[in-house]
């Protein structure tokens, strides 16, 4: 078993009017700071491990930045999602923006991590939501997630690399016409990566994960990265690889939707299946509820069930962090 991949997406053009209107809300969301999380658990947090990618949310949970709607309840993603799916219900639940800049190597080709009814990333750690999206042994409880992924400008570089056919095949690339454009599509069951983003320097400078990236509000327009009290890197917003995504759960009917939310996985039903599939196959791992903060644990279920690996990708950044 493994995931389910999904069918190409879409591309839309002239996504949004407003540009000013991204802006402001950019600003008024600063500082930035480095993207960490799944790929990298334990990593100092005072060595400089991470590349010049910023994220930040500006919807996730209880929050929802002023102006977001701008994104969140944009009317072509919603009936775009509706027709992709074949779904009456699109509920629209987060937003996020990725500034990017400077990174030689391209990023992670991956699948976006999964949710489930009854477990998500408040409640479970990130490494076994992505085992059980991977084990397949989840599918009737993941929560089908529509994404659609708006970039402001076109710089150097900064091109998407897709993988519309599953992971056996080549990969398909959007670059260069980017600005104002949305791909809009199922990221779940997709692989996808950034390739390198300019300007170019022969190696991407790393930082902390305490490091930063505002506007410098001088006049110039420039937005800079601070890091260890040190700026070490300042250029135009135009100069940025921006990025703004979006997402909304699906359900094809209202009866469905109401059906799956109220039939719940609790931790002891992820051991007991996984357990059950690990005895079937006659491995010697068990999922201990004891040990699910224990990396290791991780290690050995990927031995197990692996992720895919996308022919054509390009080498991480973080491959090297």
């Amino acid at each position: 078993m493994t995931i389910r991949y999904s069918k190409p997406p879409v591309l839309m053009h002239d996504v949004i009017t407003d540009l000013d209107g991204v802006v402001r809300l950019l600003e008024s969301q600063a500082p930035y700071t480095p993207l960490g999380g799944w790929y990298s658990p334990g990593a100092d947090p005072t060595k400089k491990t991470r590349p010049m990618w910023f994220q930040n949310d500006w919807v996730h949970d209880d929050f929802a930045a002023e102006g977001s709607d701008l994104f969140l309840q944009h009317p072509d993603y919603i009936e775009a999602a509706k027709h992709y799916y074949d779904a009456e219900i699109v509920e629209p639940i987060s937003v996020y923006v990725n500034l990017m800049v400077a990174i030689d190597s391209g990023g992670p080709a991956h699948t976006d991590n999964p949710r489930f009814h009854g477990r998500d990333r408040t409640n479970t750690p990130m490494w076994l939501l992505r085992a059980m999206l991977w084990s397949g042994l989840f599918n009737e409880f993941e929560i089908l997630q529509a994404t659609a992924i708006w970039w402001r400008n076109d710089v150097e570089g900064g091109a998407l690399y897709y993988w519309p056919n599953g992971a056996a095949n080549p990969p398909e690339v959007h670059a260069e016409n980017m600005a104002n454009t949305a791909l809009i599509g199922d990221n779940h069951g997709m692989f996808h990566q950034v390739g390198p983003i300019g300007p170019f320097s022969g190696q991407s400078l790393l930082l902390t994960p305490t490091a930063t990236l505002a506007p410098v509000n001088d006049g110039t327009g420039d937005w800079a990265i601070t890091d260890l009290d040190e700026e070490v890197f300042r250029a135009p917003l135009d100069t940025y690889r921006l990025s703004v995504l979006w997402k909304a759960d699906v359900y094809k009917t209202a009866a469905e939707r109401d059906r799956k939310k109220s039939d719940t996985l609790t931790m002891q039903d992820v051991a007991d299946r996984f357990n059950d599939d690990l005895v079937q196959r006659g491995s010697e791992i068990r999922f201990d509820l004891a040990r699910v903060d224990d990396l290791a644990l991780s290690t050995e279920l990927k031995t197990v069930y692996p992720e895919d690996k996308p022919v054509g990708a390009l080498r991480s950044v973080f491959d090297a962090a």
